[in-house]
């Protein structure tokens, strides 16, 4: 199988938004590591995120984190975005790196911590008034660690008060977008562990509220395609959170881990009418602790780009009819047949026709932006992820 001039058509339309903090240090619970050539700042976080675009095609939009890409002047960080050819995306929220925080966020028992982790997020979303952003994504670290150590329905209750009073806030064209995580820090119950619980809390906010699904944050054998499937199906899936795992949440390189389940998931936002769609959001969540930063995103974003490709080769008209017929080993292997097929060359001459490297690796490698970063940055502090 090759791609046809219909699936060209589709990858034209893939856009991956990148992680700010994908481009500072970070490392393990244990130490964070220093790169050379480390971004010092926001405006070196973007533009080294603009450098995956120059060379992909496929990373026209940065998420930011606040207060660790906090600035003076957001207009001028959304100009110098721009004028390297990206703009600013999500704006994702932090209640999880403040002592106040320890007990909780915004399902905090204290009225003051709530308020404090609220207005939080109205910063946030002032911010986003100031980039042009949509999104605010929060993920929340709150939870417990002992049974009996606080009453979960009360957790859920001041959850979804705080929530409320988060989402009136929001402007009309923007979204709140709820991510869950089934365990850590908190390891005996977390008050948002499951894309359920993520469904029931924005499902009472209203349309403008949706979930985030981060391929890392699910317990081992979990079919991540089927709730990919039903958010799509009660249209909730507002965005994604790219990476692999091989344990818990180890936020490697997309595809690292398990390619056929990259694929399987793409499939099915496909089928569901995800793909190419503004209202779903191809987004990366990772930490490089050991590869360099921009290369690492230049292998994740490729690595999603070969999977949509694959999942767009499947032939779903002969998937439906061996469905039909109950011909289990004829709708696998219509399956695997477009996953075993190999697209590299399809996908670099596709690139090529689009004015892009037919390598992208490789041509960042020989820019020469590596090199200069890493002798022009010199002194200052390296950005990180504060741990």
């Amino acid at each position: 199988m090759s791609l046809t001039d219909r699936i060209r058509s589709e990858l034209a339309l893939q856009a991956i938004e990148l992680p700010s903090w994908a481009f500072g240090n970070s490392g393990t619970r244990f130490r964070v590591f220093g790169t050379p050539g480390t971004a010092r700042n926001p405006f070196e976080k973007v533009s080294d995120a603009a450098q995956v675009h120059k060379h992909t095609g496929l990373a026209p939009t940065v998420a930011l984190h606040i207060p660790w890409d906090r600035v003076e002047n957001y207009g001028d960080l959304r100009k110098h975005a721009e004028d390297n050819g990206v703009r600013l995306g999500t704006v994702n929220s932090n209640t999880f790196q403040d002592d106040d925080y320890k007990f909780g966020s915004v399902t905090h028992s204290d009225d003051r911590i709530r308020q404090k982790a609220i207005d939080h997020h109205f910063e946030c979303i002032d911010v986003m008034n100031e980039t042009g952003s949509r999104d605010l994504k929060i993920w929340l670290a709150d939870g417990t660690n002992y049974p009996g150590q606080d009453s979960m329905r009360a957790r859920q209750d001041r959850l979804a008060d705080s929530l409320q009073k988060i989402y009136e806030r929001i402007g009309e064209g923007q979204r709140l977008v709820l991510e869950y995580k089934f365990f850590e820090p908190a390891f005996y119950h977390t008050d948002v562990p499951d894309w359920g619980t993520s469904y029931v809390q924005t499902a009472a906010l209203g349309d403008r509220a949706v979930v985030c699904l981060d391929t890392g944050h699910h317990a081992p054998g979990t079919n991540i395609e089927f709730i990919v499937m039903q958010l799509l199906r009660l249209g909730k899936l507002g965005s994604f959170d790219f990476n692999s795992r091989f344990y818990a949440d180890d936020d490697l390189i997309v595809g690292a881990a398990d390619p056929f389940q990259l694929f399987r998931i793409v499939f099915e936002v496909i089928q569901g009418g995800g793909y190419g769609n503004p209202e779903v959001a191809f987004m990366l969540d990772q930490c490089h602790n050991l590869e360099a930063k921009i290369p690492g995103q230049i292998r994740s974003v490729l690595n999603v780009q070969e999977a949509t490709a694959k999942a767009l080769l499947v032939d779903t008209a002969a998937l439906e009819a061996a469905q039909r017929a109950n011909d289990v080993l004829a709708a696998n292997a219509v399956f695997m047949d477009a996953f075993n097929t190999d697209v590299r060359a399809d996908l670099a001459a596709w690139r090529e026709s689009r004015g892009l490297p037919a390598d992208p690796m490789a041509a960042y490698k020989t820019s020469g932006y590596q090199e200069t970063i890493e002798a022009e940055r010199v002194g200052g502090v390296p950005a990180g992820w504060g741990a």
